[in-house]
């Protein structure tokens, strides 16, 4: 239990805290598509050049991105694709459970003769 407990602690210091920033996130996600420049994603993104290689900067840190110069221009490009599958996942949670409390909403907002009432199993 202690190498499982030492192992999140391990997770959540470099792999959560780089996860936990939207722009981010869609940085992997646009790398995931193909490799890019900071100009790149800077016109994809549309947030300033240093803010993008801040946050270039800690992924790459991370190791979740490799970065490759050509003279001045720096390409980056996922290290672990697998870390897409990870997001795609937390996505499809956090879906899912918005669905479920906005279904439990509906049902609390119903009137008490037409509430749906699940069968017994």
């Amino acid at each position: 239990m202690e190498e499982l407990k030492d192992e999140y602690e391990l997770l959540v210091s470099i792999m959560c805290k780089a996860l936990n920033d939207p722009k981010r996130l869609l940085i992997l996600t646009l790398l995931g598509e193909r490799p890019r420049t900071v100009s790149n994603l800077v016109e994809e993104i549309g947030s300033p050049q240093t803010n993008v290689s801040q946050h270039l900067t800690v992924l790459r840190d991370r190791g979740l991105v490799n970065s490759t110069r050509d003279g001045t221009s720096v390409t980056y490009s996922l290290s672990h694709p697998q870390i897409l599958t990870a997001i795609t996942t937390l996505r499809e949670v956090m879906h899912d459970e918005i669905d479920r409390k906005q279904r439990l909403i509906t049902v609390d907002e119903e009137p008490p003769s037409t509430a749906k009432v699940a069968p017994l199993r």
